[in-house]
């Protein structure tokens, strides 16, 4: 039994997962943009997920700390396959409408404007734009559940 929470591995395994994975985030799209950008240390969605991987970590260490057949494990391993599958389901969707939604708002400004610039008027700005990453792509979420993984089997080591 866990007598402090300086002394849960399964929670600090999870933490640990998390971070890591979203510090992962700045590198990765440094490879694929060339820009660095800091700002995906907190944000959703991109390479590795970083939900996954503390899910997974939390559920593969449950299992190490509590045995695969507790009810612990199987608690956590659906609450992981749950957040996957809204990763990979319902907030990549809402990411692909907030993508089309933003398009329309752009080209309703453009024909205003140019409508105002008809009759000498300035164009009006818009509001906020709506974030488009919320999700992941299946190997986001895929390489996320690996990371977690495998951090909570590394930890493992270094904790005993």
């Amino acid at each position: 039994m866990v007598n402090s929470v300086f002394e849960n591995y399964p929670l600090w395994a999870s933490l640990i997962a998390i971070t890591l994975a979203q510090l992962l985030k700045v590198p990765w799209n440094f490879m694929v943009t060339r820009q660095w950008n800091w700002s995906w240390v907190l944000n959703t969605g991109g390479m590795p997920s970083g939900h996954t991987a503390a899910v997974t970590s939390l559920a593969t260490s449950i299992g190490i700390w509590y045995g695969f057949a507790s009810p612990l494990f199987a608690i956590t391993t659906i609450l992981a396959l749950i957040v996957m599958y809204d990763a990979t389901g319902v907030r990549r969707q809402a990411g692909m409408h907030a993508q089309v939604l933003n398009q329309l708002a752009e080209d309703f400004t453009q024909v205003l404007g140019e409508l105002r610039h008809i009759n000498r008027k300035s164009p009006r700005e818009t509001g906020v734009k709506l974030k488009e990453i919320l999700g992941h792509q299946p190997i986001e979420v895929f390489v996320g559940a690996w990371f977690g993984v495998g951090m909570a089997f590394f930890l493992y080591w270094l904790w005993s």
